[in-house]
């Protein structure tokens, strides 16, 4: 099963500083791992939101708007996909990953979301359906 690991924290640095180049160290030889087992298929780590932007429906109208985006107080700094056996397995390479950033960056607070992917046999459209047909009735 494909898992995508979405990391989040603040954008802002004045309370826990810049991470640390033994992080990136660390990170590394931990992605590197997870390449030479066969269970990484893809990472990155995105720029700060001053160089992105969103496009967004808003009353009907699209509409775009440039970063800094200062009103969010979490922002993703990065994604990793992965094949695994299990959500059990996802989140076991989850914690090591924050392990190191509580040891190595202790003062960083954020979160790495664990979502598991549509694979190429799953019917996606019977299932968006199944939850649109379940969140109708739940509102009634």
């Amino acid at each position: 099963m494909r898992y995508m690991t979405i990391v989040k924290g603040s954008e802002n640095l004045a309370a826990s500083g810049p991470p640390p180049a033994e992080l990136f160290e660390e990170v590394g030889r931990l992605m590197e791992e997870g390449v030479k087992s066969g269970k990484m298929v893809s990472f990155g780590g995105l720029k700060p939101t001053s160089s992105g932007a969103r496009v967004r429906i808003t009353n009907g109208k699209i509409v775009t708007t440039d970063g800094p985006f200062t009103e969010s107080k979490e922002v993703i700094g990065g994604f990793s996909i992965f094949n695994f056996a299990s959500k059990e397995e996802a989140l076991e390479e989850a914690r090591k990953f924050m392990e190191l950033h509580q040891r190595l960056w202790p003062g960083w607070e954020g979160e790495v979301e664990i979502r598991e992917m549509y694979e190429e046999e799953d019917d996606v459209r019977a299932e968006q359906i199944e939850g649109s047909r379940a969140h109708e009735t739940v509102r009634r």
